[in-house]
């Protein structure tokens, strides 16, 4: 298979999909280069794989998966005999927690998928290490319960750095007529003073930073400088004793390395197998039956890429029995295309073991997918739209056997129609004696002749309502259909009396083909008055549903009590009425109230989460007056009552 076949049919696309899906960055890469497997056994595999995944997300939920973007990195240092950091044995610790999660949630499912949960006995507990790492490591360092000789180090750096502080306050009390400020400095690892310049030389001590303006001194008193000294060995122990456990640390790791790199290829599997079934999920796939006899059948196949309200389900079947070879014949805007790529696309997600979007399926297994669709034209060639055609259609007919799949779009179009003719003819009649199973599209009513009679073949059209002058999308097999062109033409806004023209060139000529359909022109002129009302009836009812929708959207963006930012200003507010038709909230900024576009608004807090649940609004947006107004009102009516509504309110 060519990597042009991914683009064509956009197994591409459906790979970046999938790929999505994975966390693992090796196995994103894997996904992207995934190949059909050539193995029924690999495919049955796989595909099961898909389906088990599935059962286990739909009961149990989302797995719990581990990225393991840096691990490969860190190992790496392992293996380089390199002291991993804080950051790096987190990292361990946070692969191995993912790992502990994970068997737990596949022991869930061992009864309902007994293949993906046994991957989960494959998974090395590494309670002992991870205990480790969580015990020394605290807050993103080395916890002081790391070791006894750590703890005894900082309770003395703690000691010291109370000393200290005690004497510098000391000095700072009996000096203060020398100072800047009344208060003790920390520069470069010191205690200091802010001594004003002039008095520099009347306090005893070291200079350790000098001010900008040269006004003030930054002196380190002399009668700390010896416990400054104390302490700053004490931090060079510490280091020490940091380096140490982090060496200890690592050399645990490295004691592991081969059972976290067995946990590592189990969790690259199970991402793998969960991409593939969160794929299923969203395409609403099912599993397709797989044979080694040729036979493709598909109920109910929706191309993943047209939108679920506009798809026509597809019911499409061949077989080496008398459907081999099926050519499907009818409108440009019917949808042939469509139901080549759904079946080329379906085929090769079958074989690569995913679920197709259908009712059901089953598909062969294939040597290869070959296919030429669209002009494929080649600019730096200078190759024609036919030469190009006709181009890729050797090199099919070269490498096609009795394995292959083989898709061919509009058939020898692009040249003298005669000619044309003539070749698709030749190349259906050589790829039918290679005993692939062949899927083309084609105009001519020659071929449509030709499947007729020819074993193997059978024409397939798609359906078209000539009395709305609109195409079904429906594909049926056994009949050939008709181009209608001149309704096609017609719905798309070609002037009538070139219609006439049209038809009357074609069909009341000389050399007049009686096999060839012919058109109601009465009927084409009728639907003209219908056709612009519909029309114009239908775009107003979409226009004021999209109406509606924006509104219901805009209104429920925001919830009365959320936090908000209003641009451009970038001032705070708090949301105390919905929108109204101008998609306006009542916002309130600076204790005053506003009405402000939706669009301005952005939020920071939602109000469920500034207030408790049958919060009582009004306490926040309502005069003490007017309140007790309403609640009077409440009780009773009163005549005297007012209640004030500012303008904007």
């Amino acid at each position: 298979m060519k990597i042009e076949t991914n683009k064509t049919l956009e197994f591409d696309k459906i790979l970046d999909m999938l790929s999505d899906l994975a966390l693992s960055e090796k196995i994103k890469e894997k996904i992207l280069n995934l190949k059909p497997y050539m193995k029924e056994t690999d495919v049955l595999r796989h595909m099961e794989q898909t389906t088990q995944g599935k059962a286990i997300v739909e009961n149990t939920g989302s797995p719990p998966l581990a990225a393991m973007t840096n691990l490969e990195k860190v190992l790496g240092l392992v293996d380089q005999q390199a002291v991993l950091t804080v950051e790096d044995l987190n990292c361990v610790g946070l692969f191995i927690s993912a790992c502990k999660r994970m068997k737990s949630y596949l022991k869930k499912s061992e009864h309902a998928a007994p293949d993906i949960s046994a991957y989960g006995a494959s998974i090395n507990d590494l309670t002992l290490l991870q205990d480790e790492i969580a015990i020394s490591i605290k807050g993103g360092r080395i916890d002081d319960r790391a070791s006894a000789q750590l703890a005894r180090i900082r309770r003395k750096m703690m000691q010291a750095e109370e000393q200290i502080k005690v004497k510098v306050n000391q000095v700072l009390n009996s000096n203060k007529a020398y100072l800047n400020e009344s208060f003790v400095s920390y520069k470069n690892g010191h205690y200091v003073l802010p001594v004003k310049a002039q008095f520099k030389n009347k306090l005893n001590g070291s200079v350790i930073d000098i001010s900008a303006s040269g006004n003030t001194y930054f002196i380190e008193p002399a009668s700390v400088s010896k416990l400054q000294s104390q302490l700053v060995l004490l931090e060079i122990e510490e280091e020490n004793e940091v380096r140490r456990i982090l060496c200890a640390l690592t050399d645990l790791v490295e004691e592991y390395l081969g059972q976290i790199k067995i946990n590592i290829e189990a969790m690259e599997v199970l991402d793998f197998i969960f991409a593939k079934a969160q794929l299923s999920i969203k395409l609403n796939g099912i599993p397709a039956k797989i044979l080694t006899t040729p036979e493709i059948s598909i109920k109910g196949g929706k191309h993943p890429f047209i939108d679920e309200k506009d798809v026509v389900p597809l019911d499409f079947e061949m077989n080496s029995d008398d459907k081999r070879c099926v050519i499907i014949t009818g409108p440009n805007t019917g949808g042939k295309t469509v139901v080549l790529k759904t079946v080329g696309l379906f085929s090769l997600m079958t074989q690569c073991g995913l679920h197709i979007p259908a009712d059901e399926a089953t598909f062969c297994m294939q040597n290869m997918v070959l296919c030429d669709i669209g002009d494929g034209q080649s600019i730096t060639e200078n190759l024609s739209t036919f030469s190009s055609h006709i181009t890729n259609i050797i090199e099919i007919i070269k490498i096609a056997d009795e394995q292959s799949l083989v898709i061919l779009d509009e058939l020898g179009s692009g040249t003298d129609p005669t000619e044309g003719m003539g070749i698709a003819v030749a190349v259906l009649e050589e790829l039918a004696r290679k005993n692939c199973l062949l899927l083309a599209t084609t105009h001519y009513p020659e071929i449509k002749s030709f499947a007729k009679k020819e074993e193997g073949f059978i024409n397939a059209r798609m359906e078209f309502d000539k009395e709305n002058l609109m195409p079904m999308y429906k594909l049926e097999i056994g009949e050939a259909g008709e181009s209608s062109a001149l309704y096609i033409a017609k719905r798309l806004g070609l002037p009538q009396s070139m219609i006439e023209r049209a038809y009357k060139a074609a069909y009341t000529g000389e050399e007049k083909n009686p096999n060839r359909m012919t058109y109601d022109m009465d009927l084409l002129k009728k639907k003209t008055a219908f056709e612009k009302e519909k029309a114009n009836a239908t775009q107003s009812i979409q226009k004021q549903n999209l109406k509606t929708e924006q509104q219901k959207v805009i209104k429920n963006k925001f919830t009365i009590g959320d936090s908000v930012t209003v641009y451009p200003e970038k001032t705070m507010g708090l949301v105390y009425q919905k929108a109204n038709a101008k998609g306006e909230f009542g916002v309130i900024i600076k204790k005053e109230k506003h009405l402000v576009n939706h669009k301005r608004l952005k939020l920071v807090l939602p109000a469920s989460e500034l207030y408790p649940e049958d919060y009582d609004m009004s306490i926040v947006f309502d005069t003490v007056a007017n309140r007790k107004a309403h609640k009077k009102m409440q009780k009773r009516h009163d005549p005297n009552a007012i209640i004030e509504i500012k303008k904007g309110e």
